[in-house]
């Protein structure tokens, strides 16, 4: 039995990304014979219209709740799934994968987690309009299509950029940011995962271009996880930016994960 045969996939997205985002990837991994779906977090809108009209709804919800809120969704598998995510939702994704919810993880330029210490100062820059607004802790905020180009799709063409900002972009809750900031400091930390914890195989993508989570922060991330004895990759892609998971080369990334879980996962078990 292949495991393309049965097996589910739940994708993830992160901040200021609809779940819709993830359309072409839900498409290409049904086609591959995946059970694929891509749910969205607890007070998003069923449409990217339908959040940015109601963006209250996101305030305040963190990371325990959004994980929370994937593991319920994930208990009422058949089995296992393949989780993959991008930006918080990739750090959300290895918590996932961590706590023995998921079989295998996708992390695509994954939010850093309570022991990377890299903080390249792009990185700084772009998460200075929240981070320096301490009272946007519990509120959402929202990216405008110029600072959407500047710090989360650099590496493609304006035009392009706003083409993303127009159909995916919405707001986001804060509160992730402030917990990714701080973790190294909290203990207990909801930004942590267990790297030590007995898991499957991790695959992590980086972008050269990326300002959001540039690769300095995702290399460190991967060090500390190629620690495990479980299948750990990494892959970087020079000139791919944060975005990379949307825009036009989203199908590199996409191709790259499917042949890494044929190479690295194994069968689902009859009957499952």
């Amino acid at each position: 039995m292949s495991v393309s045969g049965v097996r589910p996939v739940v994708f993830i997205h992160g901040l200021w990304m609809h779940s819709s985002s993830w359309d072409p990837w839900v498409e290409l991994f049904s086609a591959s014979g995946y059970r694929a779906q891509a749910p969205g977090w607890p007070g998003d809108g069923p449409t990217p219209e339908a959040t940015r009209a109601n963006p209250d709804e996101l305030n305040n919800r963190g990371v325990a709740e959004v994980t929370a809120h994937y593991t319920e969704l994930i208990a009422a598998l058949p089995t296992p799934p393949v989780v993959i995510g991008h930006s918080f939702g990739g750090l959300i994704a290895q918590q996932l994968l961590a706590a023995g919810s998921a079989a295998a993880c996708v992390a695509i330029a994954p939010a850093q987690f309570k022991g990377v210490l890299a903080l390249p100062p792009a990185q700084l820059r772009s998460a200075l309009p929240v981070l320096g607004k301490p009272w946007l802790r519990g509120k959402t905020w929202a990216h405008s299509a110029d600072s959407y180009h500047r710090s989360f799709a650099n590496g493609v063409p304006r035009e392009e950029s706003d083409q993303l900002f127009a159909d995916y972009a919405i707001p986001a809750p804060a509160k992730p940011l402030f917990q990714a900031a701080v973790a190294n400091f909290v203990p207990g930390s909801e930004a942590q995962v267990d790297t030590a914890a007995e898991r499957g195989p991790l695959l992590m993508f980086a972008g050269g271009l990326d300002r959001t989570v540039p690769v300095a922060t995702v290399r460190a991330a991967h060090k500390l996880q190629s620690r495990n004895p479980g299948v750990t990759e990494l892959v970087v892609l020079p000139d791919r930016c944060h975005s990379m998971s949307a825009d036009h080369g989203w199908r590199e990334l996409a191709d790259t994960a499917l042949q890494f879980l044929e190479k690295n996962l194994p069968d689902v078990p009859p009957g499952s």
